[in-house]
């Protein structure tokens, strides 16, 4: 029987029937470990929900929210504004890809991507081609929960219950091969090609009605599935060749996740547009932003200068102290070197997820940077469960995995030394032999 003071909340993204019976309650955290109502020191191996990239407690961090709380608790985003909003955006387009030098902030990823859907739209109307407003996402897809994201999202559970979503909305395969590709360390060699199922797409729908492609750089949500060798360099140019702006959902792999800033730049391609949040401010105070490239700002700087040029926007669009959390996440960032970090850890990180292959359930292993998915052999008629169940096994054993399907994932902090990666995986490894 649950506990009466857990019946009020509804909870997110979560089992609520089998939560309440056997809470899992998190009551402290720093650096690289939660600890729960239980007193126990919990590794955190998924960096809170992938966005506690520098760990856990951070002085520098704490202080900043701190002051800014004291200092100014809220400024009002529309036609005002407070000095660090234009501090955070300039030094957020200094670590930006090249040419994404305008910040537009919100206050989630969804939000972020619901934004950028809307520029990209708005973007095409206003330079005279308001015939493009189809927008093409990608199977297995993971862009937020509100109506945009689900529909340009390709995960079944995320759409199934929610009717009809928004017409114009069309999908290109995913990338996912493992007939080809299982136990690929970092990029996989084959599947450069499903890049073209975006111009079959094209012929069908004509290039003039599509106004953007949005696509996850990593998509994690799904179970880590990395770009093939070639693939998004691919998209890019087809979106070139269209005219059709090309969108990267960075939410995951922004701020340090596959060992440059952003995915963009481990890469080596640039997006029309760029959404992130999560590690913007370490997860500590809700913020997301878009990144927008300078001609797509300037096509909106026209008419009557006192008139609004795009009307959309949040009450808490660069909210005070989302701004205080950011700039100290960012100072700890440099600090401690952490956007580059993986570069020096991804290669003992993937040395262990790999010693998991011939392991009891293991059908493949996926890598880059600081993240990995480890997939699983499903249960016979009852999806999900085998992976959930050794994610209480870890949790028992004082480890917080994530897993999504019967895929495991981890994101860890960027702060994770080769201790802590032993412990992740030993514990792994043994709840998959119990499990056996």
């Amino acid at each position: 029987m649950s506990d009466p003071k857990l019946d009020a909340y509804w909870m997110p993204f979560t089992a609520n029937r089998q939560f309440k019976k056997s809470p899992r309650l998190i009551t402290g955290a720093d650096g690289m470990y939660f600890t729960d109502d239980k007193g126990r020191q919990v590794l955190d191996s998924i960096a809170g929900l992938w966005c506690v990239n520098a760990g856990h407690n951070r002085p520098r961090i704490v202080q900043a929210i701190q002051n800014q709380a004291a200092e100014l608790d809220f400024a009002p985003p529309f036609q005002m504004a407070h000095p660090k909003a234009f501090e955070l955006a300039t030094r957020l387009a200094a670590i930006a890809p090249e040419g994404l030098n305008k910040v537009f902030f919100t206050n989630s990823g969804s939000e972020s991507v619901e934004t950028a859907l809307k520029m990209a739209i708005a973007y095409h109307r206003v330079r005279g081609e308001g015939a493009r407003t189809r927008l093409i996402g990608r199977e297995r897809g993971y862009h937020g929960v509100n109506f945009g994201g689900i529909s340009v999202g390709g995960m079944v559970a995320n759409r199934k219950m929610f009717g009809s979503m928004l017409g114009g909305v069309d999908h290109i395969r995913h990338t996912h091969d493992p007939a080809r590709n299982a136990f690929t360390v970092g990029q996989p060699a084959h599947g450069a090609e499903f890049a073209e199922d975006l111009e079959r797409l094209i012929a069908l729908h004509d290039a003039s009605t599509i106004a953007a492609v949005i696509v996850e750089p990593v998509a994690g949500s799904t179970g880590v599935l990395i770009p093939p060798q070639g693939y998004l360099q691919r998209l890019r140019e087809i979106c070139d060749k269209h005219g059709i702006l090309l969108i990267f959902d960075e939410v995951i792999t922004g701020f340090g996740r596959t060992g440059q800033p952003f995915a963009a730049q481990t890469f080596g391609v640039t997006p029309d547009l760029m959404t992130v949040a999560k590690g913007l401010t370490n997860g500590s105070v809700p913020m997301g932003a878009v990144f927008a490239k300078q001609g797509i700002y300037d096509t909106f700087m026209n008419g009557p200068e006192h008139l609004i040029e795009f009307f959309h926007g949040y009450t808490y669009s660069a909210h005070p102290l989302a701004c205080a959390a950011a700039l100290g996440t960012l100072d700890t960032y440099a600090e401690d070197g952490l956007l580059t970090r993986a570069t020096q850890m991804q290669a003992m990180f993937a040395e262990a997820l790999h010693s998991l292959r011939g392991e009891p359930h293991v059908i493949d292993v996926r890598n880059i940077g600081l993240v990995g998915g480890i997939e699983l052999a499903g249960l016979p008629g009852e999806p999900a469960k085998r992976a959930f169940n050794i994610f209480l096994d870890c949790w028992d054993k004082g480890v917080l995995i994530r897993t999504t399907g019967d895929t495991i994932a981890m994101s860890p902090p960027l702060i994770i030394e080769p201790q802590h990666i032993e412990h992740i995986i030993a514990t792994v490894r043994a709840a998959l032999r119990r499990a056996a």
